[in-house]
């Protein structure tokens, strides 16, 4: 009994770094999983290196990016961030 109390702080430390740390980190990593592969053509988008744009074509693993007329990029799906409202 006296072994199992002195492992309980240690227990509880864990569960509490768990639900303030990880989960919410996996949730917002799931978010962004469910994001990128819902991209579609004509999505307005932010890139991670701040540039903003409409994609103009999906590919498995790359965006076509229209960041000003005529202008396209292509960037990995892994570097978009976000998805403007429309």
């Amino acid at each position: 009994m006296g072994q199992f109390l002195s492992f309980a702080p240690l227990v509880i430390l864990f569960v509490i770094f768990y639900f303030l740390l990880i989960r919410p980190q996996q949730k917002k990593a799931k978010e962004q999983r469910e994001m990128v592969a819902a991209l579609e053509k004509g999505d307005a988008v932010v890139t991670s290196g701040g540039i903003h744009g409409t994609i103009t074509g999906v590919a498995e693993d790359t965006a076509t990016v229209e960041i000003a007329e005529n202008v396209r990029i292509k960037v990995g799906k892994e570097h978009i961030v976000s998805k403007k409202k429309k």
